[in-house]
């Protein structure tokens, strides 16, 4: 036998980029909640930041509209930008709901957001180039190693419910060439305060204005605002084009339909920002071939234009999503009256609470001490069924007592039951 098929796996090689990679710690969870599942057992799980379409379906307009696109057979290749109608509805509603002026020409749609975020790193970054970013945030860690870039992780606090402080990011600035903002954030539904995200915003400005002079790249922001429809309350949206106009060429917007309407499956998603970056994004999207399916984006464009219908569901979504935000924070201020150590800021924004379990040292009725952070997530999980998603999944410190919690699967019915269970067994700790 020859020897090249003895052991074809071990004598494989593979790119430095794809050897290193991690994998996902949330897919990870994921595979254990389900096998649970399939064994019988009732698991609340609370981990994926998606959509029980029976619970929150999409828009029935939308959903209309996509049939009716497939039937009159829009399923060809799309322009590489998306089609000139889509960009034209995005073009408008961020003019009407923002206030924020982008023609159709800065307007780049996509197979969902993700795509577009991938395509801002690789043409901004190039290798050795330094990404700066807030912890616990979503994917930049697997961004920036994807990009060859160096990434440079600024550990929040939840004193500041988990936005980056000027003071935090200061001393970083001038060595990065990449910013990634989010607002509202995941994994914790806050927000940005409008002072908090100007002096931030100063600093880019300063930063850019002396890159400008010795004719360097400049700061380049990110910012990711997928969320910003689904603010809550009195909880207001602030982004960096509106609160600096002067940083407009230096701002990337990534957008999209997943969150706000329920549709992350439907996967049209949009970026907008100065027109030769998005152009040159365009170009890589191009070469990958991550468009957005035709039918689906005939759809949302006609969908976006009725703005009644947009209204409505948006008023109808924000309602159902805090409801069960709220049930879920007033149920951990509850045991927290109690004395049980747990804990959670009050919702802002999105679709997640952000939950503190502070159970490390403490020991169970069987006498296993709780030492680190995955023991509290599977006791919690093995004992009360609870799947949440702990920060450091989200680069946050591997010590942290903080968990994201996604409401987008949540039956209201079940959630007094999930509390009564994690109180029966919080009290067995001593």
């Amino acid at each position: 036998m020859s020897q090249l098929t003895e052991n074809p796996t071990t004598s494989l090689k593979v790119s430095k980029m794809a050897e290193n990679l991690i994998g996902s710690e949330i897919i990870k969870l994921a595979g254990e909640i389900k096998q649970k599942i399939s064994q019988g057992e009732e698991i609340f799980n609370y981990t994926i930041g998606d959509f029980n379409p029976e619970l929150f379906p999409i828009p029935t307009e939308l959903k209309e509209l996509i049939i009716q696109a497939y039937q009159d057979n829009h399923t060809n290749y799309p322009a590489a930008n998306g089609i000139e109608e889509l960009r034209n509805a995005v073009s408008k509603l961020i003019a009407d709901r923002l206030e924020l002026n982008y023609s159709p020409n800065e307007v780049l749609i996509a197979g969902g957001s993700r795509p577009l975020i991938y395509a801002a790193y690789q043409a901004i970054v190039d290798p050795g180039d330094t990404v700066l970013f807030p912890v616990p945030s979503w994917n930049n860690n697997h961004y920036s190693h994807l990009s060859h870039a160096k990434a440079v992780m600024i550990e929040t606090s939840p004193e500041n419910n988990f936005m980056p402080t000027t003071e935090e990011l200061a001393v970083y600035i001038p060595q990065a060439q990449f910013l990634a903002l989010c607002s509202p954030l995941n994994p914790t539904g806050t927000v940005f305060q409008k002072e908090q995200l100007l002096s931030i915003l100063d600093l880019v400005e300063k930063e850019n204005e002396i890159r400008q002079l010795k004719g360097e790249k400049p700061l380049y922001v990110l910012y990711d605002q997928i969320y910003w429809m689904l603010t809550l309350g009195d909880t207001e949206h602030y982004n960096p084009v509106s609160l600096k106009p002067s940083l407009r060429n230096y701002v990337i917007f990534i957008d999209g339909m997943s969150k706000a309407f329920a549709a992350t499956g439907v996967r049209v998603g949009w970026a907008f920002g100065p027109e030769k970056l998005i152009g040159k994004m365009k170009s890589i999207l191009g070469h990958v071939g991550a468009w957005a399916p035709k039918a689906e984006q005939v759809a949302v464009a006609n969908y976006l234009n009725d703005e009644k219908a947009v209204s409505s569901y948006l008023t109808q979504i924000k309602s159902e999503v805090h409801d069960r935000l709220d049930r879920f924070y007033k149920g951990f201020q509850a045991l927290k009256s109690k004395g049980y150590r747990v804990d959670a800021i009050p919702p802002q924004a999105a679709i997640y609470l952000t939950v503190k379990l502070d159970l490390i040292g403490q020991t169970t009725a069987e006498g296993k001490v709780l030492s680190k952070t995955e023991d509290v997530t599977d006791f919690v999980l093995n004992k009360a069924g609870l799947a949440i998603v702990p920060f450091y999944a989200f680069g946050a410190d591997k010590g942290s007592v903080w968990y994201r919690l996604s409401v987008g699967t949540a039956k209201v019915a079940d959630i007094e039951t999930m509390f009564q269970r994690l109180a029966a067994h919080l009290s067995e700790l001593s």
